[in-house]
């Protein structure tokens, strides 16, 4: 894929993330998410790609979303064949609220190389470059923690989980605990969460817990971009899922590997901060008509890390507006 097409990407989380970041604070999470799925439509078609959404949010909290299969990018002659995997809104109750680390996001990688599934739960964990091949969904907590250390040159004691705050979550934090490490715990926002295990300076060492599938293929995207490794396994809770997982092709009896949810190295991910977080800064509003968001791609191919913050004239940009 062209590399010029990630600076081209980040418009589109760009102008999600803008428009999301007006109801900040409102108290309205599925109008928040409906904001950031019209602009990324909108703004999506305006890049030279051929598109399909393969895993995308929104059906399993009934919000709006930009659905399976659905096709975006100009699809001029010659544009590229993506995949593509997309949270228009990745903390929609962060936006509600005015809480941290909301962020828009996507995953780019050449056809048929994203993982194709429902909307659905996927069971996770994450760590970074230095623990590649000694994480395992199917281990325990204590002896993932065990080779964690190991790999890290840490005690117990010094090794940090981050996991989202839910009741489906208690067994996995009374396991950390009792093992002798230290938690993180999180309210929204998965993919930031897994993605800070590969930043030494969050002090993250390993993610772990059950969340949305389609954040979990965006995650592994990025991880995946800046070498570290991921693993998980969709969690089936009734016999609609499972039916659509089949009709798919969506493996959901074992572990998926990076190479499962992401394949090769020609992956992108691009993020937008909606709200002030622990990688990104929040959108912010100026007078004039004058709009900054901080963003971040990472191209797999390259391992680059690029940081972009960006001054938006809104009156000479019509299309950003709501």
């Amino acid at each position: 894929m062209n590399r010029n097409l990630a600076l081209n990407l980040v418009r589109v989380t760009e102008a999600a993330a803008m428009n999301a970041a007006k109801l900040m604070g409102r108290g309205d999470k599925n109008l928040a998410d409906q904001y950031a799925v019209d602009a990324m439509r909108k703004m999506f078609d305006t890049i030279d790609i051929e598109g399909t959404v393969v895993i995308g949010e929104g059906e399993m909290d009934e919000a709006p979303m930009l659905y399976i299969g659905e096709k975006v990018g100009s699809g001029a002659a010659g544009a590229p064949k993506v995949d593509i995997a997309v949270d228009p809104l990745d903390g929609t109750t962060c936006v509600a609220k005015g809480l941290p680390n909301a962020v828009s996001v996507i995953a780019v990688a050449p056809e048929g190389c994203l993982l194709k599934a429902p909307d659905m739960y996927m069971r996770k964990i994450a760590a970074g470059p230095k623990c590649r091949g000694v994480i395992d969904l199917n281990a325990s907590v204590a002896d993932n923690l065990r080779n964690v250390g190991k790999a890290l040159d840490k005690d117990m004691e010094d090794l940090t989980v981050i996991i989202q705050d839910r009741e489906r979550h208690l067994d996995i934090i009374d396991q950390v605990r009792e093992a002798g490490a230290r938690i993180r715990l999180f309210q929204d926002g998965d993919v930031i969460s897994a993605i800070s295990t590969c930043f030494e300076e969050t002090g993250v060492d390993l993610f772990m817990g059950t969340g949305g599938a389609p954040e979990g293929v965006i995650g592994a995207a990025a991880i995946k971009c800046l070498g570290g490794e991921m693993q998980g396994q969709l969690v089936i809770n009734n016999e609609d899922e499972k039916r659509r997982c089949e009709e798919m092709g969506a493996d959901h009896g074992r572990v998926l590997t990076m190479d499962d949810l992401v394949k090769g190295d020609e992956a992108y991910f691009v993020a937008t901060g909606i709200s002030e977080g622990d990688l990104l800064k929040g959108v912010r509003f100026h007078a004039n008509d004058m709009v900054k968001t901080h963003s971040v791609v990472f191209r797999g191919t390259t391992g680059t890390i690029r940081f972009v913050e960006t001054i938006h004239r809104l009156d000479k940009k019509p299309d950003y507006a709501k």
